[in-house]
């Protein structure tokens, strides 16, 4: 028997037609002229405030923990890691350096505290739903890994935390009826309250070294429902404090705006 020429073939094994493209209709945007603004001086700058980097430390933290990924997985594919901070916190120690005369002191040595987590996105394939069939679904596990510390913070000679301390006085009066004895309802107080600018940390780089695997070994194809992960983050922070900077040679300046009619000078 012959075969038919015009036999369609088995609609199963017809392969689809991939979608059609959707046409994006885009905004035509209009051009705006620009040009750079002129600028006149208006005397000199001799003192500014600005945040001022005064320690940039890595530190190095080993993390250990085992993770439920809800699922019986059966390869782990891939693991995206971001780091979010909760907290930065100096705290100054001994010994301080006094700043000439004054009652402010620069910070030579502190203790800083950082704490946060690390958000992980696992991503892993499980058997697919027809048994012996070569498929698998990609699935993934968002969970937030916390670690807190501390770690020893020595400070340069220059750029230095400023810490000012308060002070109080007290003075006390002799009973007027008894000069021999004080009067214990009348005092005299004086405090010197100093405000200081907070220390706070700013994220510059975190580089993960990792190794996540199955608590129990498993054969191939076979499942596991938990990793463990041994990981050493390498954290590197910025540390800032506001302070007053005195410049040099510095002029402000202050835009010439043409559109503007300034009033006639006398």
């Amino acid at each position: 028997m012959r075969c038919n020429d015009n036999h369609e073939p088995n609609q199963v094994n017809k392969p689809m037609d991939p979608p059609e493209s959707c046409a994006i209709t885009p905004t035509p945007l209009s051009s705006f002229p620009s040009a750079p603004t002129d600028f006149v001086p208006n005397g000199g700058v001799t003192i500014i405030k600005v945040p001022v980097v005064v320690a940039e430390p890595t530190i190095q933290i080993s993390i250990e923990a085992t993770i439920d990924l809800r699922a019986p997985a059966t390869e782990i594919k891939q693991v995206k890691k971001s780091v979010f901070l909760d907290q930065v916190k100096l705290v100054p120690v001994a010994p301080f350096t006094r700043i000439g005369t004054t009652d402010f002191f620069e910070v030579t040595r502190a203790k800083l505290f950082v704490g946060g987590h690390i958000r992980k996105d696992i991503q892993f394939t499980t058997a697919g739903a027809v048994a012996g069939t070569c498929l698998t679904n990609l699935l993934d596990r968002v969970v937030d890994v916390p670690f807190t510390g501390f770690t020893d913070v020595a400070f340069a000679s220059v750029n230095r935390p400023i810490i000012g301390i308060s002070e109080t006085a007290e003075a006390n009066f002799l009973n007027e009826t008894n000069p021999l004895a004080p009067r214990l309802d009348k005092y005299y107080f004086n405090n010197l309250v100093k405000f200081n600018e907070q220390p706070y940390g700013e994220l510059v780089a975190a580089n993960f070294f990792e190794l996540d695997f199955s608590p129990t070994i498993t054969t191939p194809e076979g499942a596991f429902t938990s990793i463990t992960e041994k990981l050493v983050l390498e954290l590197t922070l910025k540390v800032l404090q506001l302070q007053q900077v005195t410049l040099s040679g510095s002029v402000a300046l202050v835009p010439l705006l043409t559109g503007l009619i300034p009033p006639p000078t006398p």
